[in-house]
């Protein structure tokens, strides 16, 4: 699948998140444990999220990933226990837009990799989904994943 890649300015966007180290094949169950925290925790202080959940990998050892997992939120809100007060930061991104099964992204991370790196671009060594549809709800063919790339300026 071709992968349309481009590079834009995007404002620092508050976030309440959970960080942790797990391996890949925990981390479906970690991800859905961690979300319905935070939307529990989003309902107790009438605040909505302010986009779909994401995920950030500060690593990409799939037996200790570093992960923390949340939602965008319209304002900073304060933490509670390990629902952290956090943030995607702003700055220069590069992104491309995944369809089909989260198991068959590896192909859109190297196309946005190579793409990065045409660009005379580097990164800042994380990267993150944004969770554009629902799995509970969307057939795994459908579902659509935005991969971002903070850049280094």
């Amino acid at each position: 699948m071709p992968y349309q890649c481009e590079a834009k300015v995007q404002p620092v966007q508050p976030t309440l998140a959970i960080r942790t180290k797990t391996t890949v094949q925990d981390l479906p169950q970690w991800l859905r444990k961690a979300y319905g925290a935070i939307a529990q925790y989003l309902g107790e202080l009438g605040e909505y999220p302010a986009g779909p959940p994401f995920a950030g990998y500060h690593n990409m050892d799939m037996q200790a990933l570093d992960v923390e997992a949340g939602f965008p939120i319209s304002k900073t809100l304060p933490g509670k226990g390990e629902i952290q007060a956090s943030e995607i930061p702003g700055g220069m991104i590069a992104r491309c837009l995944h369809e089909g099964p989260y198991e068959t992204m590896a192909p859109a991370y190297a196309a946005l990799s190579q793409w990065i790196q045409a660009q005379g671009y580097e990164t800042t060594g994380v990267a993150y989904e944004m969770y554009l549809t629902d799995p509970s709800q969307t057939p795994p063919q459908e579902m659509r994943t935005l991969i971002l790339f903070p850049l280094k300026t």
